[in-house]
């Protein structure tokens, strides 16, 4: 087998988006809307177990205000919420306010030289993917990638495996010829669920998660002058994460 792509999680993955970057602008949507909704850093990390944005706010609902009267209009006020908060964190991207995780643009530079594929799939939207990508990674770096699969471009979003079973499709490729980055035991469940091999860093939310059946869990990717720390699977030969370790999990 060869390795022939790299498909990529957005959320927590290539930046740390959700706490910095999600969990306030949803907290301003709120706040404009005049509704007393407030999410801290512990809450958002419990919703983080529901993936997907109008999902997340409905289990809020739920789960955490059960005394909350719905409006009947309830599914638009949500989707309004949503938009609003995409707009906010659009805004706060184009500012440059969520920076690329440790060794992202490094390896993503490499693995292009290397003359590998590269891909996202994510359930967040399309736009907050753009915009990240142009303000953080840098300008025209959006066109790295062939495929960028994300939001509602398939009923079912992580866990189920859907939105890479879409991206290999839409590459043509198959799983066993591709390397799947994540962050979270819903997006190992995805991607393992497609039949991917799976590389995973944690991030402060994820610490505790269950990354059974990945081929490997690192604190991030590493720097030269910031080593990574592998947390389970195959030893790093240096401190980053780089092509000819990606072949070795890949073979494996």
């Amino acid at each position: 087998m060869t390795l022939r792509a790299l498909l990529f999680d957005v959320d927590g993955t290539l930046a740390d988006t959700e706490r910095d970057g999600h969990r306030p602008a949803f907290n301003q949507a709120f706040a404009d809307a005049g509704l007393d909704w407030r999410w801290d850093v512990d809450l958002y990390g419990k919703l983080l177990a529901v993936t997907g944005g109008k999902e997340r706010m409905k289990h809020y609902i739920e789960a955490f205000r059960p005394g909350y009267q719905r409006p009947h209009d309830f599914d638009e006020l949500v989707a309004e919420l949503h938009r609003a908060k995409t707009r906010i964190y659009a805004d706060l991207a184009s500012r440059g306010g969520i920076p690329m995780r440790p060794g992202v643009k490094r390896l993503l530079e490499e693995a292009r030289a290397a003359g590998l594929r590269l891909a996202i799939a994510t359930t967040t939207t399309p736009e907050n993917v753009t915009v990240l990508l142009e303000h953080s990674l840098g300008p025209g770096t959006q066109d790295w990638f062939e495929v960028i699969a994300a939001g509602d471009v398939v009923p079912a979003k992580k866990p189920a495996p859907d939105i890479y079973h879409y991206a290999l499709e839409a590459m043509g490729l198959a799983a066993a010829d591709c390397l799947a980055f994540e962050d979270s035991e819903n997006g190992l469940r995805a991607s393992l669920g497609a039949g991917l091999k799976t590389l995973v860093t944690v991030n402060d939310y994820t610490l505790d998660h269950d990354f059974s059946g990945a081929a490997a869990v690192l604190s991030d990717l590493g720097e030269p002058d910031a080593p990574a720390r592998c947390l389970a699977g195959p030893a790093l030969a240096g401190p980053c994460v780089d092509v000819a370790y990606l072949r070795t999990l890949h073979r494996n």
